[in-house]
C-alpha cells in the first residue's frame, strides 16, 4: 500500500523554528564530527535486518509498512549516549539512513514476489531470485534518485518534506545534554515494544486474547459483515497517520464492505460458510473496485507533480553544467561508480527476467528496457511526492498497478501468454516497486542529512549497504512466515492484499482469467468523483481532505484492519487536543509517534519469532478457557491497550 509504505511524523516546525537545507549551524559543525563509524555501520546494518523483518511482517498483515527512521535515529542516539561518550548526531543520521533504506526495501518486496506463490508458480520463496530483485530494485532506486539530489532537495524551495524534517528535529533535539528525554524516548520505545509483544503472545501463542471480533448476517439474499482486529499494532498506525487518513481508510471499508458487498448479494447461492461468503465477495469482485479507484489517484498523483518530472529531466540532461556544480557542492557517489552499479543491477535484471520468461531472450530484453523506462519515471515522481507531501502518501500501489498495466499490456500486445506472461509481469512490478519504495526513502533521508550537516556521499554508501544486507534476509523470513504461519501467506492471518491483488492483474493480462473491468470502471468513477470532491474541498480550504488513495486502499483492505485504525486515529486527536501550546503539541507528538513505533516493531517482531518457534515445532500452547471467558479477557486487553496508548502519549516531558 503506497500512500502508507512509510508512516511517519508530519511536521514542517518545531517551536516556530522551520527547517531549511540552507541551514549552517549544523553544517558549520560537522567537520568535527565523527560520521561514517565502525559502530554506525554495525549498528545501521543490525536496524536494517530488525527493520526489514518487522516491516516483512507488518505488510504481509496490515497491507502496510512503518517508517524506521525516527525509532532507528532514537535507538542510536540512546546506544551511543550510553556506550560511548564521543559520539555524534551524523552517527545517529547514518544509522537511520541505513535502517530505513532496509525497511523501504521490505514493502517493494511483500507487495509484489508473494504474489508468487499465491498463484503457484512457487511452492516457496527462491533465495537468490527474491534476492537479486530486492538488491537491483533497491540499487537503481538509489542510483536513479543520486543526479535528482539537486532538483529535489537542494535547488526545489517550494518541496516541504514534512517527515524529512520531523526526523531532523527528533534527531537535533536527541543531539543536546538532555539525560532526561533520552530516558523517556527509551522508555517510551521499551513499553510500547512490550506491549505489542504481549498482545501478540496472548492471541497468537496462548489463545487467550481472541485476535479478531467479527459478524456475518444473511438477510434476504444479502450478506453483511462487520469485524474488527484486536491489534496494538493496528492502533498505533491509526495514531501515526492521524484522525485525517484513518477515517478515510474507514470509509474506503465502509464502501466496499458495508455498501457494496450488500449489493451484490447472492447469498442462497453460495455453497460453502455463511462465514466464508463476505471474503469470497471480497476476493472476487470489492477489491476490484478499489483498484479502479487506486489506478485514478496513481494517475492523478503523476499528473499533480508533472512540474517536477519536467525539472528533474532537464536536470539529468545539463551534462557539463551537473559536472561543473559538483565540484562546487556536497559530493555524491562517483559517477563511474553510478555507472558501474547501475549496469551490474541491469545485467542482474536482465538475467532474472530471462529466468522468469523460460529463456525468451528477445522478451526478457522487451522488459528490461520497460523496467528501466518506468524505473527512471517512477523514482522522479516517488522523490518528488516524498518532498511534497511525505511518504505516508506517497502513492506506491499506485504507481505499481500502473507498472502492472503498462508490462501486461506491452506482453499482451506482442503476444506473449500463459503462466510465463504472468510471472514475467510480477517480476516487472516487483522491481518497480522497489525502486519507487527506496528511491523515496532515499529523497527522505537526504533531506534530513542536509539538514543535520551529513554528507550525502556517506549517506548513499550506507543506504546501498542496507539494500544488500536487507535483501539477504527478505526470502528467509517469507519463506519461514509461509511455512510456520496457519493458512500461509495469502491465508486469513497473513493476507498480503497487494500481492493478491497484482497476482490477479498479472494473471488478467496473461489470459489465465478474466478481469471483472466492469468492477473496476465503477472504481474510476468512484475515484474520479473523490478527486471532485478533494478539489472542492481544497479551494475551500477545508482541513479535511478527501484523498483519493487512501480511501481506495481502505475499499481493497479486509474491513476488519479499518477499526482499530481508526481508533487510533480518533485517539490521536484527542490526546494532541488537549495540547496547550505548539511546543507541547510538538513534544506529544514526538512521544506517540515513538511509542507507536514501538508497538508495531514489538508485535512484528513477536510475530516473527512465534513463525520461528512453530519452525521447530512449537505453535501454540492451549490453556483450554472457554470462548466466553477468552472474549472477556479480549475486551479486558483491548482496555488495558488503550488506556497504555493515553497515558504514555500525554505523560513526559513537554518542555
Amino acid at each position: 500500500m503506497g500512500f502508507v509504505r512509510e508512516i511517519n511524523l508530519v511536521r514542517t516546525a518545531r517551536g516556530g523554528r522551520v527547517y531549511d537545507s540552507r541551514m549552517t549551524d549544523a553544517n558549520v559543525r560537522s567537520g568535527a564530527r565523527p560520521e561514517l563509524t565502525v559502530r554506525a555501520v554495525v549498528l545501521g546494518l543490525l536496524l536494517a535486518v530488525v527493520m526489514g523483518a518487522a516491516n516483512v511482517y507488518v505488510g504481509l498483515y496490515a497491507g502496510m509498512t512503518v517508517s524506521a527512521s525516527i525509532p532507528a535515529a532514537v535507538m542510536a542516539m540512546l546506544v551511543f549516549r550510553y556506550l560511548f561518550n564521543d559520539s555524534s548526531i551524523l552517527e545517529a543520521n547514518q544509522v537511520q539512513t541505513c535502517a530505513s533504506a532496509g525497511e523501504s526495501l521490505a514493502a517493494g518486496i511483500i507487495f509484489t514476489m508473494p504474489a508468487l506463490v499465491m498463484m503457484g508458480t512457487w511452492t516457496d520463496f527462491h533465495f537468490w531470485t527474491v534476492t537479486g530483485v530486492a538488491f537491483t530494485g533497491g540499487l537503481l532506486g538509489i542510483l536513479l534518485m543520486i543526479p535528482m539530489r539537486k532538483v529535489f532537495i537542494t535547488e526545489s524551495s517550494e518541496l516541504p518534506y514534512p517527515e524529512g524534517i520531523a526526523c531532523a528535529a527528533v534527531l537535533e533535539s536527541g543531539n543536546k545534554s538532555d539525560a532526561e528525554g533520552a530516558a523517556d524516548s527509551a522508555k517510551g520505545l521499551l513499553l510500547g515494544g512490550l506491549l505489542g509483544g504481549v498482545f501478540k503472545v496472548l492471541t497468537g501463542f496462548l489463545g487467550i486474547v481472541q485476535p479478531t471480533l467479527e459478524g456475518v448476517r444473511a438477510m434476504a439474499d444479502r450478506v453483511y459483515y462487520f469485524g474488527s482486529d484486536i491489534s496494538p499494532m493496528l492502533v498505533a498506525v491509526g495514531y501515526i497517520v492521524r484522525l485525517n487518513v484513518a477515517l478515510l481508510l474507514f470509509f474506503g471499508g465502509a464502501i466496499g464492505w458495508l455498501i457494496a458487498m450488500p449489493l451484490f448479494g447472492g447469498v442462497g447461492a453460495f455453497e460453502g460458510e455463511l462465514a466464508e461468503y463476505p471474503w469470497a465477495l471480497w476476493s472476487g469482485k470489492v477489491r476490484y473496485i478499489g483498484v479502479g479507484a487506486m489506478l485514478v489517484g496513481g494517475v492523478s498523483s503523476i499528473w499533480a507533480v508533472r512540474g517536477g518530472l519536467v525539472a528533474a529531466f532537464q536536470h539529468l540532461t545539463g551534462g557539463a553544467k551537473n559536472a561543473a556544480d559538483a565540484a562546487l557542492s556536497e559530493r555524491d557517489l562517483p559517477k563511474s561508480a553510478i555507472l558501474f552499479f547501475g549496469l551490474l543491477a541491469v545485467v542482474i535484471v536482465g538475467g532474472l527476467y530471462y529466468n522468469f520468461t523460460g529463456g525468451d531472450l528477445m522478451i526478457s530484453a522487451l522488459l528490461t528496457g520497460v523496467m528501466l523506462v518506468a524505473a527512471f519515471f517512477f523514482t522522479a515522481v516517488a522523490s518528488y511526492i516524498v518532498g511534497l507531501v511525505g511518504n505516508s502518501n506517497s502513492p506506491v500501489s499506485g504507481m505499481t498497478i500502473t507498472a502492472v498495466l503498462a508490462a501486461g499490456g506491452i506482453l499482451y500486445l506482442v503476444g506473449y501468454r500463459g503462466p510465463e506472461a504472468a510471472v514475467a509481469t510480477i517480476g516487472v512490478a516487483a522491481v518497480i516497486c522497489c525502486v519507487a519504495c527506496t528511491s523515496g526513502d532515499v529523497c527522505n533521508d537526504l533531506k534530513t542529512g542536509a539538514i543535520v550537516g551529513a554528507s550525502p556521499f556517506r549517506q548513499q554508501m550506507m543506504q546501498i549497504a542496507g539494500v544488500g544486507v536487507a535483501s539477504l534476509v527478505m526470502a528467509p523470513i517469507l519463506s519461514l512466515l509461509n511455512n510456520h504461519v496457519e493458512g500461509g501467506i495469502g491465508g486469513e492471518n497473513l493476507s498480503a492484499p497487494q500481492a493478491g491483488l497484482f497476482k490477479s492483474l498479472a494473471e488478467g493480462f496473461s489470459g489465465q482469467t478474466q478481469l471483472p473491468w466492469n468492477l473496476i470502471l465503477v472504481g474510476v468513477a468512484i475515484g474520479v468523483a473523490l478527486l471532485v470532491i478533494d478539489t472542492v474541498l481544497k479551494v475551500k480550504g477545508a482541513k479535511f481532505r478527501a484523498h483519493v488513495m487512501p480511501i481506495a486502499v481502505g475499499i481493497y483492505l479486509p474491513f476488519s484492519l479499518a477499526p482499530p485504525i481508526l481508533l487510533g486515529g480518533i485517539l490521536s486527536a484527542i490526546v494532541l487536543r488537549g495540547s496547550k501550546s505548539e511546543e507541547e503539541n510538538e513534544a506529544r507528538s514526538q512521544r506517540g509517534i515513538l511509542f507507536c513505533s514501538g508497538v508495531i516493531a514489538g508485535e512484528a517482531l513477536m510475530g516473527v519469532g512465534l513463525a520461528a518457534l512453530a519452525a521447530v515445532g512449537v505453535s501454540s500452547v492451549s490453556l483450554g478457557l472457554d470462548s466466553n471467558v477468552t472474549l472477556g479477557l479480549t475486551w479486558l486487553a483491548t482496555a488495558i491497550g488503550v488506556g497504555l496508548f493515553v497515558a504514555r502519549t500525554r505523560a513526559g516531558k513537554t518542555s
